[in-house]
């Protein structure tokens, strides 16, 4: 009994080398480019149904009430899109995965989450702080979440296509461009969303397109 346990740990444990080794294609082009669509959706909502009072408020130095209100819409109706990025990307992932991966697939998708999830629930875990404890901060936001992402994308770098790292390069210098710049009159603006996310999120699809092998026939899987 012990050497069949001992067998069956040797096997997860080949697996799991495996899985680390193999390209993860469970990333499709699809998915990528519906949340590219999402981030730019939901900043056109944003400009119509939170316009007013952020700029205002921030370029006056001030968080009153409103402005606080505000950016608490902000954070929810971001918030909101990023799950449903999540749930949209996750559904794509483990459809292809068991697809491609066959034998492999739920360590290959284990692999992948424990490379990209830490990014994610950093990014939430700073977003239910600032609302809590700083909600004068709020408008670090936008940056943050593209730093984080970035970091996500960097983690995931050895399972990716290698040109992929181009996406986090992107993420990172939208960050920092959105903390030195989106803040005062620019605050919570929308296209310091939309413009990150919607250019990144286009960018990776079309970088998994083309990094697809194809069939014999030229079908991509």
């Amino acid at each position: 009994m012990r050497d069949l346990d001992q067998a069956l740990t040797d096997i997860a444990a080949m697996r799991r080398q495996m899985a680390r080794g193999t390209e993860f294609r469970g990333y499709g082009p699809v998915a990528f480019g519906v949340t590219g669509l999402l981030a730019v959706a939901t900043a056109l909502v944003q400009a119509f149904w939170l316009s007013d009072p952020l700029p205002d408020a921030a370029a006056a130095g001030g968080y009153g009430r409103a402005a606080v209100r505000g950016a608490v819409g902000f954070v929810v109706l971001w918030g909101a899109a990023g799950l449903i990025a999540v749930a949209v990307m996750g559904y794509e992932v483990v459809s292809r995965a068991r697809r491609v991966h066959v034998g492999l697939a739920d360590a290959m998708i284990r692999e992948a989450a424990a490379q990209m999830v830490p990014a994610l629930v950093a990014g939430a875990a700073v977003t239910l702080v600032l609302l809590r404890a700083a909600p004068g901060a709020l408008w670090l936001l936008p940056g943050l979440w593209q730093l984080l992402l970035s970091l996500g994308v960097f983690a995931s770098r050895r399972s990716l296509p290698r040109p992929f790292l181009w996406v986090g390069v992107w993420y990172m210098a939208c960050g920092l461009a959105c903390l030195a710049l989106a803040q005062g009159a620019h605050a919570f603006s929308p296209w310091a969303m939309a413009v990150p996310f919607g250019v990144g999120q286009f960018m990776a699809a079309a970088l998994i397109h083309r990094s697809e092998p194809r069939h014999g026939d030229g079908r991509r899987p």
